[in-house]
């Protein structure tokens, strides 16, 4: 009896846990089909589904008249599904002979048990359709787009170039990236369970969307023109570089930005730019190449202005009333400053002159007392007022900020040579933007590229705005027009003198650092008209040999330009 008692008492235990297990697995398999069903059932087509990515065309870049100067070029990608081939031999020597790569890279490739292996890509279209022709089992060929920029090195530093993902790496590429980039679409293929595309099952596809178009200011023409002076001028004077700038100091827009010797933008890896036929082995090494390479000298570098500076220095005297066109300086050669003797470029001096004549033939004792009488507070007034301390803002990323003492540690030596251009330092758009504030009517504008964004049809999506601030006299600026306008026609500006045309300047030839180098920077900004001027041009030397003074080597490179684009801007000549 009591072993009857014991075994049925084991029995319901053994039942009762079967019966509390079944309801467990009841409520996990509710739970998993009713609860989880939508999850899982995304599981399970995630197993027989594979999706590849359609690129979106990347967005155009176009100049102020629509010429194309970033645009896309069909290629193809070249890819084997390892599951859906059946002929692999053949697929390695068919591969290894269209691509032009080792059979052995190939093999490794084609022989690699993955769901979909990539061979090579921006292969060229004429190829990748004739391997679509062969029609052979697991050989992929997806088109793509590469970006093509049709004329190779124009503008290289400013357009910037986009890398193997499409996106941009430098210049406007890269700035207006959220704009050009548009949205990549989607692929989905339904297989089974070897990875196989089912027959008779439709491809699910989302279609890209193609980036925007973005209109800039520079100008085609006017950027060749004036490309092609930049490198007549560098091998003629054997120099480092030339980097040259053309705005319109109205609003700030950038006709041409030029920094020779460009590189070209369908191959931003090659350093032949740099003069190197062979890539150095080390990649630390060649990866310095490089971003030396792609650097925009008139954002990126700063550099003593010298005696282009000299135009602040007079407009700030003017602007405090500290200074009339009738005074009189007396130029001995030199000026002593404390302790220092701080020559003028005329050793035997200039003797007396007025302030118009200290300005034509560019004296450093006339703005030594100029920086004198503005004292170092004032000085520092209007270098902030004028926006110099500040970025211009420019739309292109990387751009540097002005180098400066800082105020309490500026004395009278050194006032003194900040008065004409040296003792600090200031990016080359720095200076354009500021002498355009100077001859526009004392307006502080931003520079800049980024005119609007269109759609694929030329219709306006966004117009860019950009700041702009009063910050001197339109009286100021009528004087500075017409003062320098005297330093070509009269002064040291005489080689960028064109008949008939009204062009205002100012010539300057910096010693960069260390001066134990001896080694110079020929510059010269010029205007036109010298009254409401249109354009505005800056261009910098770096290092020509032999001559090397601003009025000789930089000035006729700008009046070079300016024989071209003036009638091609529409500038007539006076009385005409």
């Amino acid at each position: 009896m009591r072993n009857k008692t014991y075994n049925r008492r084991k029995i319901l235990i053994v039942f009762s846990f079967a019966v509390v297990m079944l309801l467990v697995l009841i409520g996990r398999l509710t739970y998993l089909m009713i609860f989880k069903a939508d999850y899982y059932q995304e599981r399970a087509e995630e197993l027989h589904e594979r999706e590849r990515s359609i690129k979106a065309a990347r967005g155009e870049i176009v100049d102020a008249n629509g010429v194309v100067l970033a645009t896309n070029q069909t290629v193809c990608t070249i890819s084997v599904v390892h599951s859906q081939l059946k002929n692999s031999e053949q697929v390695i020597q068919m591969l290894s002979q269209e691509l032009g790569l080792d059979i052995q890279t190939v093999r490794k490739k084609v022989e690699k048990v993955s769901s979909r292996e990539l061979i090579k890509s921006n292969v060229e279209k004429s190829v990748g359709d004739r391997i679509r022709e062969y029609e052979l089992a697991g050989v992929k060929v997806d088109e793509d787009y590469k970006r093509y920029y049709p004329y190779d090195d124009l503008a290289s530093r400013v357009l910037g170039f986009t890398g193997s993902d499409n996106q941009g790496i430098i210049g406007l590429e890269v700035k207006y990236d959220e704009y050009l980039k548009g949205q990549n679409g989607t692929i989905l293929t339904t297989t089974d369970a070897r990875g196989i595309d089912l027959e008779g099952i439709a491809e699910e596809r989302m279609e890209p969307v193609a980036g925007r178009t973005l209109q800039v200011s520079i100008d085609y023409n006017i950027q060749s023109y004036a490309q092609q002076a930049a490198e007549k001028v560098r091998e003629e004077k054997k120099a480092d570089q030339v980097a040259m700038i053309l705005m319109n100091p109205q609003n700030g827009e950038i006709m041409a930005m030029v920094n020779v010797p460009e590189f070209n933008l369908n191959e931003p890896f090659s350093l032949e730019a740099m003069g190197l036929e062979k890539a150095p082995a080390d990649e630390e090494e060649r990866q310095k190449l490089l971003n030396q390479m792609w650097r925009n000298t008139c954002i990126n570098d700063t550099y003593e202005p010298g005696s282009t500076f000299k135009t602040f220095t007079a407009a700030a005297c003017f602007e405090a009333g500290l200074l009339e066109a009738s005074d009189t300086f007396y130029c001995p050669g030199y000026r002593v400053v404390e302790d220092r003797r701080i020559r003028c470029h005329k050793a035997g001096g200039h003797g007396s002159e007025s302030f118009v004549e200290g300005i034509q033939n560019s004296c450093n004792p006339v703005f030594m007392e100029l920086g004198a009488r503005l004292g170092v507070e004032r000085f520092y007034q209007y270098f902030k007022k004028f926006g110099v301390m500040e970025k211009t803002g420019v739309d292109l990323p990387g751009e540097a900020g002005t180098i400066i003492h800082k105020q309490e540690n500026v004395g009278p030596v050194e006032l003194a040579t900040m008065s004409f251009g040296q003792s600090f330092q200031i990016t080359p758009l720095q200076l354009a933007t500021m002498v355009s504030t100077i001859v526009n009517g004392g307006e502080r504008v931003t520079p800049h590229l980024g005119v609007r964004i269109l759609d694929g049809d030329g219709n306006i999506i966004k117009n860019f705005s950009y700041d702009s601030k009063q910050v001197m006299s339109e009286k100021t600026s009528q004087q500075m027009q017409e003062y320098l306008e005297s330093v070509v026609s009269e002064g040291t500006g005489k080689n960028a003198y064109i008949d008939g045309y009204e062009i205002g300047g100012k010539t300057a030839t910096s010693q960069t650092l260390p001066r134990s180098a001896h080694k110079y920077i020929s510059s010269f900004v010029g205007f036109a008209p010298a009254e409401e001027p249109k354009v505005l041009a800056l261009v910098a030397i770096y290092n020509p040999q032999g001559i090397y003074y601003g009025g000789t080597v930089a000035a006729p490179v700008i009046r070079t330009v300016f024989e071209n684009i003036l009638p091609y801007l529409g500038i007539e000549k006076a009385g005409e």
